[in-house]
């Protein structure tokens, strides 16, 4: 399964999840649910955005793990 480093990546950008919302157009409680890595789907929009915002790339913020 996915999991995101969302959190991480706000932290070591001293970035709210409020302030993500703010400069990339994600509604906040999309960001909380990746961040909170609820979120069944999300939009390539969206992940776009983030990686622009954070100067990242899609694997810095998601990592696969198995569910073992």
């Amino acid at each position: 399964m996915l999991k995101s480093r969302l959190k991480v990546l706000l932290a070591e950008n001293d970035m709210t999840q409020k302030k993500l919302s703010e400069l990339t157009g994600i509604r906040p409680g999309t960001v909380s649910n990746i961040v909170n890595n609820n979120i069944k789907q999300i939009p390539v929009e969206a992940v776009c955005e983030i990686c622009r915002v954070l100067q990242c790339d899609i694997g810095d913020i998601f990592h696969y793990e198995s569910e073992n």
